[in-house]
């Protein structure tokens, strides 16, 4: 029989070598093509692939069966869960580059954009201004156009002068701000909290009232340490994951 062939990866030192395959081998498995075998290569190959240790390889292993999908059958192998529902992490990463890269690869549509009052919640980030400019946009599964979160930006006004909107269709706020608009960008916040769904975004991620989901709200600053854009995205409970990595070096 068959067994199905994971990507390669280029390990980093500093995070745990278990983590980081766990997580190239969950990606693949939710990349395969329905044409793809279902078994997986023994721990020992998969080690081999990997280059780490079976003890390394099983406590990756061991991560994916208790997120449901694969699943273990003495003597008979390890295989893939063809049901296992997809849930995409957010993650908080350390750099502006994995930022952008977290953030890419959805459809994206803008839904509106213009000016507005500053938000009462968000008057501490902006307290020199009365206005900001906003964006809203609506974001899903690029294959099954399936929606999975809507995200409203609010910028200064003197950014979003040199911002296009066709740029925020094909770029995340956080690519078009530093190189487009050429921000100074020197770190970005994120507070995830669990709410449940108000009826806007109940009708815009399709999912009943009062679902659970990820209400996400990320502070862009600049080297000075003024805020340039605050996002706040809704994601769909059952569609993400939230997940920190910390390194302790």
């Amino acid at each position: 029989m068959m067994s199905f062939a994971p990507d390669s990866i280029v390990l980093n030192r500093k995070l745990p070598l278990w983590y980081q395959v766990s997580q190239s081998l969950r990606a693949s498995i939710l990349g395969r093509s329905p044409r793809d075998p279902l078994r997986l290569p023994t721990e020992e190959q998969l080690a081999g692939h990997y280059g780490v240790s079976v003890l390394t390889m099983r406590q990756a292993l061991k991560e994916l069966e208790d997120e449901g999908l694969i699943s273990r059958h003495r003597r008979r192998g390890t295989f893939i869960e063809p049901a296992a529902r997809r849930g995409t992490p957010v993650r908080l990463l350390g750099s502006v580059d994995a930022i952008v890269a977290q953030q890419s690869g959805m459809a994206t549509e803008l839904l509106d954009h213009g000016t507005a009052a500053v938000p009462a919640e968000l008057a501490e980030f902006f307290p020199d201004l009365d206005e900001v400019a906003t964006y809203h946009r609506l974001r899903g599964d690029e294959k099954t156009g399936e929606p999975t979160n809507h995200a409203r930006n609010y910028v200064r006004p003197e950014l979003a002068a040199r911002i296009s909107t066709d740029d925020l269709v094909r770029w995340p706020m956080t690519k078009v701000l530093r190189d487009v608009v050429g921000a100074d960008i020197s770190r970005i916040t994120d507070t995830v909290q669990a709410r449940l769904a108000d009826p806007e975004t109940a009708r815009l991620l399709q999912v009943p009232l009062l679902s659970p989901i990820l209400h996400y709200t990320g502070i862009t600053y600049d080297t000075a340490g003024r805020p340039l854009d605050v996002v706040v995205i809704h994601y769909r409970g059952d569609r993400f994951s939230f997940t920190v990595t910390l390194d302790a070096t």
